[in-house]
């Protein structure tokens, strides 16, 4: 396992000595130790209250983002018709229906997220078993399939997320850039987390959102009091 940077372990270092009073201090420290050449992502690690193995207590859910998360994406729409039009015209990167997944079948994956209406998920299930690892199947739970693609194809250009736990009972969902700085940051995370809590299962019981903590993509991470967000 290779060692962390001179310069990742000077950040943790700063870090280790200050004690953020605020969620927002730790936002600022986050962004102040972000030592990257590039604009790095700001990551958020959450872990629920909940038991993974049950089915019933996955958490799913989707969120627009006041300030958006900074980055390009890249929509697919498999659509026919007069909705193959509507979601050109939303800023689809690509729309179609046999001729799109014959490109996926093909090998062609250059796309960050794919909306469907409902009558198009049987052709869609051709290429499930690629997309589903990717988390790029379409999903009525967060809103991807729908006949109203050309709303949610604009919401995901704007800064639309999703986010499902891992196995572990955790989330892990990007929610802006180092050069959004500390106040768009705090906004875009606070949409988010009251996004999570309305996706409490209802037989989760006791404390749901139980610990979370920030980091950009190659910096330190900053343990945040969950109590403060809720």
């Amino acid at each position: 396992m290779s060692k962390p940077g001179k310069k990742h372990r000077q950040a943790k270092e700063s870090a280790e000595k200050q004690t953020p009073a605020s969620i927002k201090e730790a936002l600022e420290l986050v962004v102040q130790s972000a030592h990257a050449k590039f604009d790095e992502s700001v990551d958020v690690d959450i872990t629920l209250g909940i038991d993974p193995t049950k089915g019933e207590q996955n958490v799913r859910g989707a969120v627009l983002l006041p300030h958006g998360t900074g980055k390009k994406v890249r929509v697919v729409a498999f659509v026919r018709g007069d909705h193959e039009e509507e979601a050109k015209k939303a800023g689809a990167d690509f729309a179609g229906a046999e001729n799109l997944v014959e490109k996926i079948q093909g090998g062609w994956m250059d796309f960050d997220a794919a909306v469907a209406t409902p009558d198009m998920m049987a052709l869609v299930g051709k290429v499930a078993r690629v997309l589903g690892p990717r988390g790029l199947l379409p999903n009525k739970k967060v809103g991807t399939v729908t006949f109203q693609v050309g709303s949610i194809i604009e919401e995901l250009k704007k800064g639309r997320v999703s986010y499902r736990n891992d196995k572990g009972g955790s989330l892990h969902v990007p929610f802006g850039k180092v050069s959004f700085g500390a106040d768009k940051l705090l906004e875009n995370l606070e949409a988010l987390i009251g996004a999570v809590r309305t996706s409490k299962p209802p037989t989760s019981k006791g404390k749901f959102i139980r610990r979370v903590s920030v980091s950009s993509s190659m910096g330190i991470g900053v343990l945040l009091n969950a109590d403060e967000l809720v």
